[in-house]
């Protein structure tokens, strides 16, 4: 709904925070910056609103205009940035959905993020049953010998690694070329796989996680004992797939915006 239907474009207390807010968040949201016409056509304010509003926006460092006049994320959300963990919003926004993925697979669920050449659990929501998988959230796990690390290798978020690698069993991936086939595998049916690949017992399968720049930052997965996981895998991919999808529905934070009355 658009302010002229509602209001005489005079707006103060509440109502002045929603239009600043809906600005803030549209701007943030976006895939680009944009433009004073882009928000107020998106915003459904009236072009005397949206100036004051950017204005002060402006001066409180919430937005600011790149070399072209656009409005972009202001310096106040880099500052906050830099002082806090980078990937605590991730973890934030991620918890329902890993909770949510617990209680329907009664597995453990991981989280991981790549730093540097190596996958790291961010956070990891315990097993329901008696026998499951251990606390991986400190344990360093070599790339190719999860399903974690298979997502990064796979869509080319690490690169493959050089042989000799490491080959903690028998059936561990050893060789490269073995690996990019892996990774073909995984981007065709859109979920990566291991079994008794890191220890004999243990499987897992994992999915991409994209935030809103359609980047690679994450990768969302289950563990459990082999003959627990086994026949299940293609079922846990593709229901990993959709809270994967659900939760990079959370980072890009894109829904359609209304007019504030």
């Amino acid at each position: 709904m658009s302010e002229s239907a509602t209001s005489n474009g005079t707006g103060t207390g509440t109502q002045a925070v929603d239009r600043a807010a809906l600005l803030v968040s549209t701007v943030v949201g976006a895939d680009e910056p944009l433009t004073f016409a882009d928000l107020q056509e998106e915003c459904g304010l009236a072009k005397s609103t949206t100036s004051r509003m950017l204005s002060a926006l402006e001066r409180t460092g919430l937005l600011e205009r790149n070399e072209s006049g656009s409005y972009v994320a202001g310096r106040l959300f880099w500052l906050y940035a830099a002082r806090h963990d980078p990937w605590e919003e991730l973890v934030r926004l991620a918890r329902p959905t890993l909770e949510e993925i617990g209680e329907d697979t009664h597995e453990t669920v991981h989280l991981s993020v790549a730093r540097g050449d190596r996958v790291v659990q961010v956070v990891q929501v315990d097993s329901r049953y008696m026998l499951g998988s251990r606390d991986w959230t400190e344990v360093d796990v070599p790339v190719h010998c999860s399903a974690l690390g298979k997502v990064f290798l796979a869509y080319g978020a690490l690169p493959i690694p050089e042989g000799p690698l490491e080959r903690p069993t028998e059936v561990t991936l050893s060789d490269p070329d073995d690996l990019r086939r892996d990774g073909e595998r995984t981007r065709r049916r859109g979920w990566a796989v291991t079994a008794d690949e890191l220890e004999v017992g243990l499987s897992g399968v994992a999915v991409p996680v994209y935030d809103h720049r359609g980047q690679l930052v994450a990768a969302l997965g289950v563990s459990g004992p082999t003959p627990r996981m086994e026949g299940r895998l293609d079922e846990l991919g593709r229901q990993l797939l959709e809270h994967a999808a659900q939760l990079s529905t959370l980072l890009r934070g894109r829904t359609r915006k209304e007019g504030v009355a």
